[in-house]
């Protein structure tokens, strides 16, 4: 899963840098840090040395997702825009939302803990590559995404708890967050504004 996870985000966030025309040691270091910042953030938070400080492997599986986005490039228009770029995020979101509720669990932490690390472990590293990229968070803002890796966190517990067996929990949390992140792509899903919130019980303000 974590292997998966960081070839896929590596990939989506070299893209999206690519798209920015940031020069190739730009590009490696966004795709870097989508693939690395939330699992460093998910190991700091159970107490352990971050994986990538530890493993040359890490590093070199995030490059191999830059040296992909790039030559994505060279054949395709807009990359970060493909179906492959968008199927490998969806991956990456489920892969690394599957990884961040094994390692809480195995931590012993709270279903909070374990739903917590789980989305923060998915959704962290693209929020800070959107920092490096100047623009809002996009989980921040209306995009159904970070929300599917708390389904997966939920299921996963869920399972856990009441099967006490981690493949399949395992197996139904990439389940449930690559297959709502691709539904919800498909068919333009979004977390609703309090001011749409707002209308929606009230009514349109006339004023």
């Amino acid at each position: 899963m974590n292997t998966i996870g960081l070839i896929a985000f590596a990939l989506v966030g070299s893209a999206k840098a690519i798209r920015e025309q940031f020069d190739l040691f730009g590009v490696a270091v966004v795709g870097l840090a989508t693939a690395f910042v939330g699992g460093t953030t998910r190991d700091l938070l159970v107490n352990r040395v971050p994986l990538t400080l530890s493993s040359l492997s890490e590093v070199s599986l995030g490059m191999l997702g830059v040296v992909l986005a790039v030559g994505l490039n060279v054949v395709l228009d807009s990359p970060d825009d493909h179906p492959v770029t968008m199927l490998a995020d969806a991956v990456g979101l489920g892969a690394f939302a599957t990884t961040g509720a094994i390692v809480a669990t195995e931590a012993g932490t709270s279903s909070f803990g374990v739903i917590a690390i789980a989305t923060i472990n998915a959704a962290g590293g693209g929020a800070f590559a959107d920092l490096l990229l100047d623009r809002y968070p996009f989980i921040l803002v209306t995009d159904f995404y970070a929300s599917c890796a708390v389904l997966g966190g939920v299921t996963y517990r869920i399972v856990t708890s009441a099967l006490a067996t981690d493949g399949a929990a395992a197996a139904l949390c990439a389940t449930v967050t690559v297959g709502t992140r691709l539904t919800a792509v498909n068919r333009g899903w979004e977390l609703p504004t309090a001011q749409a919130f707002g209308e929606l019980l009230l009514g349109p303000d006339d004023n």
